[in-house]
């Protein structure tokens, strides 16, 4: 893996991923470290609103369209195939940790979110998973820490890779 080290949270539809990446970005954040994160989407999807420029112009047949502001840019670029986590690390700018929701298929190091008590069907990769996250799971083989647990995980996260 080349670029910001990742970490890919992985779990079912509605296990909670995005409630505790939430909690984890926040955690990374208060102790220093710049945070990026990719979101893996199954299917098309819009950011823009119906009617506004920028939507104008990608539906006028823009392949790439950026809004910038003085504290923000935004690009929607049509690709050919979905690209790989390394193919948009360079996407991000500088950050210390790459967060990605999803890309359970993906080489990069995973934790996975469980829902209450269920680790009987995990779907992340078995060579590629370092712990789980739910309340009331265990596991006799992965490191298991409840959904409160973040500054646990992130010392995990933060040994794993030896970032200071």
């Amino acid at each position: 893996m080349s670029g910001s080290p990742g970490i890919c949270i992985v779990g079912t539809s509605n296990a909670g991923k995005t409630t505790f990446l939430e909690k984890l970005i926040a955690e990374f954040e208060r102790r220093g470290y710049r945070v990026g994160t990719i979101k893996h989407h199954h299917g098309d999807f819009e950011i823009d609103k119906p009617g506004k420029d920028t939507w104008r112009h990608a539906r006028a047949g823009a392949r790439a369209v950026c809004i910038s502001a003085p504290r923000k840019i935004a690009v929607v670029r049509r690709v050919e195939e979905e690209l790989s986590l390394e193919q948009i690390l360079p996407l991000l700018g500088p950050v210390d940790i790459v967060l990605a929701e999803g890309y359970k298929k993906a080489d990069w190091p995973q934790i996975e979110v469980c829902p209450p008590g269920r680790t009987a069907s995990l779907v992340g990769r078995k060579d590629r998973l370092m712990a789980l996250v739910g309340d009331g799971i265990s596991h006799s083989d992965l490191p298991c820490f409840g959904t409160h647990e973040t500054g646990a995980v992130a010392d995990l996260i933060v040994d794993f890779w030896g970032l200071k």
